[in-house]
């Protein structure tokens, strides 16, 4: 490989690692910054998980075709797409004027978002030797860790010293910069001949997630009557089993049913769902707790998130031995379980407790939770083949984003439910209500270590650890 083709492609990693950075920033930074947007827009704080939710769950419903508009279109161009889909979504957030239409723009920023790192990594899949793309893989996991753990720090920092509305602002120099350096460094790969595109089992999949989610979302962000929440919860319902029956059916479906015949990947599928539906709300509570009932400025809650990064990335090392040693269903058994009484722990938080003991429960909280996801990330994937390991990557990817949207929504929900027992008047009512929730949302993450004991002991040796830590979903 000559000088000139390996500094090419030193280029093109760096433009993939910023167009991750970009997305696990802003995946992060609007927490800290949710409770000066309800203020601006005359909203309770306590009801602002639908600017998360939209984001996420515009993200699970593009990705399952993030790899069919690839091929047909071109690498390069839907690179620029996603990026000025982001860019366009972001703008759009920093005028947006209520939070309707703060809302919408957050799923045109989705749009783009769920697109960078899918048709990034599939651009450094095509350039890279094959025996040197984890190393490049590697590379572009890196900003997928230091996004979080700048993101609450950064969102309140832009609060205090600017508006909420510099969350977004900032993005857009990145985003014209990454536009011109895509179409200069990353190769226009000739677009491949692609199958059909499953378009009816698209639609019974997105529409399925949507109306679950705002189901959930449903019963306290939207406001919307028990009868219509009944309603989108049984036609999202009929619309996933019906994805499933058509599916059965086809021959080239976007997921085909018969991956849940490895028990690997479908225990880890049902846990990683159920486990982040509890613990994925953790990144939205902690901050508007306390900003709202603790007093704490949004710079210091930001910074107050620090702890989790940290602990997050410095876990990673001693997940894989004890997996090696324990075997999967020991650890994820466990470490679920502590998850789950980690998140509870914080039913005890109180204003005269001193700060260093808020920061123990959150440094236990990232670590446990880190362990949590190389876990099940690992043995979901460690048993695909070469002709599954696609496919179900892609599935993994979009059942974790499908998790996190669920789980802010059912947070909020329960959030809302305990402000309407406990009353939310003044901060030690608010309080409550935020204890009571912790507890819900930590026992939802307990009751589903039962999935991962339905493990084998024998499942034990990490076999495609590399691949899922650098996929870069946590």
């Amino acid at each position: 490989m000559t000088q000139a083709e390996e500094k090419s492609l030193r280029k093109l990693l760096w433009l993939v690692a910023v167009g991750f950075f970009m997305q696990t920033l802003d995946a992060t930074i609007v927490n800290t910054a949710l409770p000066a947007m309800a203020r601006s827009f005359g909203e309770s704080p306590l009801r602002m998980q639908s600017v998360v939710v939209a984001y996420s769950l515009t993200m699970a419903m593009v990705i399952p075709a993030s790899g069919w508009i690839a091929d047909r279109f071109g690498t390069r161009r839907i690179y620029v797409w996603a990026i000025s889909l982001f860019v366009a979504g972001s703008i759009a957030c920093a005028l947006s004027q209520s939070l309707t239409q703060l809302v919408a723009a957050r799923v045109l920023q989705g749009l783009g978002g769920a697109l960078l790192l899918p048709v990034g990594r599939l651009a450094v899949l095509r350039a890279f030797p094959r025996e040197r793309f984890l190393q490049a893989m590697s590379f572009i996991a890196i900003p997928g860790l230091v996004g979080p753990l700048i993101g609450p720090t950064l969102g309140g920092w832009l609060v205090e010293v600017a508006t909420w509305h510099w969350v977004f602002l900032i993005n857009i120099p990145v985003g014209v910069v990454g536009c011109l350096a895509t179409v200069f460094y990353m190769q226009d790969n000739p677009r491949l001949t692609t199958p059909r595109f499953d378009l009816p089992g698209y639609l019974y999949l997105a529409f399925g997630m949507v109306a679950v989610s705002l189901a959930v979302d449903g019963l306290s962000g939207l406001g919307l009557k028990q009868a219509i929440v009944l309603v989108l919860l049984v036609f999202g319902m009929a619309s996933l089993t019906a994805y499933w029956l058509h599916a059965a059916t086809r021959p080239d479906p976007l997921f085909s049913p018969h991956l849940f015949s490895i028990p690997t990947l479908s225990i880890g599928l049902l846990g990683n769902l159920f486990s982040r539906l509890g613990s994925s709300c953790m990144p939205f509570l902690v901050p508007l707790l306390l900003q709202v009932s603790l007093d704490y400025s949004p710079f210091r809650a930001g910074l107050m998130m620090v702890p989790v990064a940290l602990a997050s990335m410095l876990v990673k090392r001693v997940t894989t031995p004890l997996i090696t040693r324990y075997g999967y269903r020991k650890v994820l058994v466990v470490n679920t379980s502590l998850v789950g009484l980690t998140m509870a722990s914080f039913a005890f938080i109180a204003p005269a407790q001193p700060v260093w003991l808020h920061i123990l429960q959150l440094v236990v909280f990232g670590a446990v939770n880190s362990m949590q996801f190389t876990a099940m990330n690992t043995v979901t994937l460690r048993d695909l083949d070469g002709s599954m390991a696609s496919s179900g990557n892609s599935l993994l990817s979009m059942v974790q984003m499908l998790a996190m949207s669920m789980g802010v929504a059912a947070a909020g929900a329960v959030l809302a439910a305990f402000s309407g027992f406990f009353g939310s008047g003044d901060a030690a009512q608010t309080l409550h209500s935020f204890q009571a929730t912790f507890a819900c949302m930590g026992l939802i993450t307990l009751a589903s270590a039962s999935i991962f004991w339905q493990l084998s002991p024998a499942v034990r040796v990490v076999k495609k650890a590399e691949a899922s830590e650098v996929s870069g979903h946590g």
